[in-house]
């Protein structure tokens, strides 16, 4: 079906359709290798207009762009280039990620095992999950495998500002749909060492 696609030089929209036509869900992956490599300029103007922390990764976690106050979170001053591998093998982020092995750790290792399972051709996920069982501490629990866990959208958990100290992040993830697999990332910070999230826990529509 792919190479049908190809010849007939389909873009993402007309795979997807013909994916939920024929098979009745979506395509497992894109069509197109750059596709998820790539997003259209105008979510820049998003990111720009977001005042919470908020970024946008490619479907290899690398950093496509960012807003100021994502930048702000790190004690180095420097934003990573991919933020799998900075989660996971970064020393800063074992500092900024508070309760690392515990909140987050367990939780971004199952993602990147489903993103391989999705992309096994992918050369900077293969190289974050070598380097991942390479790492004394992330590589026994990565080779253990277990967890269901692929997405954080809707969790609470701890970090460490650099410019305002500890507190708890609200994680929001969403999809640019032109760009499978890419991803916006908005964290909404809250300061404080107890959780005080005060907003509904589900939106419905009335």
């Amino acid at each position: 079906m792919r190479d049908v696609a190809r010849l007939l030089a389909f873009n993402e929209h007309e795979w997807s359709l013909l994916w939920l036509y024929t098979l009745h869900r979506d395509p497992p992956t894109p069509l197109h290798p750059r596709s998820g490599t790539e997003v259209r300029g105008a979510w820049q103007d998003v990111i720009d207009g977001i005042s919470h922390i908020a970024y946008i990764t490619d479907q290899s976690w690398r950093v496509v762009t960012y807003n100021k106050a994502f930048a702000e979170i790190f004690p180095s001053g420097r934003v990573p280039t991919n933020t799998m591998r900075w989660m996971l093998l970064a020393p800063e982020a074992r500092e900024v990620l508070m309760g690392w092995d515990e909140h987050w750790l367990p939780m971004v290792l199952p993602q990147l095992r489903a993103a391989m399972a999705a992309l096994p051709n992918d050369e900077t996920l293969a190289g974050i999950e070598k380097d991942v069982l390479a790492d004394p501490v992330a590589g026994p629990l990565y080779e253990a495998g277990g967890g269901s866990y692929i997405h954080p959208d809707g969790d609470e958990r701890p970090l460490l500002h650099a410019r305002l100290g500890p507190g708890w992040v609200s994680l929001c993830t969403a999809e640019p749909l032109s760009s499978p697999r890419a991803r916006l990332m908005v964290m909404i910070f809250r300061p404080g060492e107890e959780r005080r999230h005060t907003g509904p826990a589900i939106l419905r529509a009335t």
